[in-house]
């Protein structure tokens, strides 16, 4: 019998995630050798000596940057560091990029070698090699980049992994990013060193591949990156684990500069703000703390994971905080 689907409704209605939901149920996953399809940072599958990764994403003039806030070597950067971090989040090795350009036909060709020389600078930093791709011409830039990566250790993260009584921990510090998208837009300045630290965590964010790695060798089984915010996708992880999670929110890594320029708003921006790109996982409280001995950047437990549905925020008192917004979502028109 063929599966009946409602398409009369508006995407804006739908949402993304609810959109994601759909698409992946008509995908469905026949193939024997499909480990992970639709509905994860990337699809993984059996390779013959390893599990082979591969995620795509896009970067689009007007939604993800504009030319006069975000320099094209950054466009570039960005729109494949945001790629990386996928595979980070799988605790793959990322090994080659796919890149489909779509321009302006007055764009000037200087821009687009910028462009891709941030591409290219940063995918020497992580030993990848850009294969392909695609050019066409379109009303605004657009960057469309497909990363294929592997996992030689036959083990990989996913966010369907969580189970009640395990720790949530994030790496690195939070809220960063968010502030100093604020910053290039409203052309505020702080002391040199605050302003630079804060732009540059949103223009230039550093994929966490080392540590994907690292909790995988430690035994962790599950994570995500921050990418929609702190709250957004451990809502993710809880959905796709058919658990809950318990926050206590001061417990949550501020990066320093943000609660110094954002006092009042540092919190929010750290839990909903979005494109840290750090790694938010869970695992038993003994796996943490070899994580945290291991790793090179902090590694901070923020919660726990519970029987139940969604994510709940409480402040040092045991109150309920109540947050604005959970993060970014495409569509939502709140």
């Amino acid at each position: 019998m063929q599966p009946c689907y409602n398409f009369s409704v508006k995407v804006s209605e739908l949402g993304e995630f609810g959109l994601i939901d759909l698409l992946a149920k008509m995908a469905g996953g026949g193939d024997e050798r499909l480990l992970i399809g639709i509905g994860d940072d990337a699809a993984a599958w059996r390779g013959d000596d390893s599990i082979q990764l591969a995620s795509v994403d896009s970067f689009i003039e007007g939604v993800h940057f504009t030319p006069e806030t975000t320099p094209w070597p950054d466009v570039g950067g960005k729109a494949l560091a945001v790629n990386l971090s996928d595979i980070a989040a799988m605790g793959g090795i990322p090994r080659y990029a796919l890149v489909a350009l779509s321009l302006p036909d007055d764009t000037e060709v200087e821009d687009v070698a910028a462009l891709y020389n941030g591409m290219l600078n940063l995918a020497k930093q992580y030993g990848l090699t850009i294969v392909g791709g695609d050019i066409s011409r379109a009303p605004m830039v657009a960057i469309s980049i497909t990363i294929l990566g592997s996992s030689p250790a036959q083990k990989i993260l996913t966010r369907s992994s969580a189970r009640p009584g395990e720790t949530v921990a994030v790496t690195g510090k939070l809220g960063a990013a968010a502030a100093g998208m604020e910053l290039l837009k409203s052309q505020r300045r702080l002391d040199p060193e605050a302003d630079t630290r804060l732009k540059n965590a949103f223009l230039h964010p550093t994929p966490r591949i080392a540590e994907g790695l690292l909790l995988v060798e430690q035994g962790v089984k599950t994570a995500i990156d921050i990418s929609d915010g702190l709250v957004a996708d451990l809502s993710q992880i809880v959905k796709a684990s058919q658990v809950g999670a318990h926050i206590e929110v001061e417990r949550v890594p501020v990066e320093p500069a943000v609660k110094t320029a954002f006092s009042e708003r540092a919190l929010e921006l750290a839990l909903s703000g979005g494109e840290d790109y750090e790694l938010l996982f869970t695992a038993s409280a003994e796996v943490i703390d070899k994580v945290k001995k291991a790793a090179s950047c902090p590694i901070t437990p923020i919660g726990e994971i519970v029987a139940g549905k969604g994510v709940s925020l409480v402040d040092k008192a045991g109150n309920p905080f109540k947050l604005k917004k959970a993060g970014w979502e495409h569509f939502d028109q709140r």
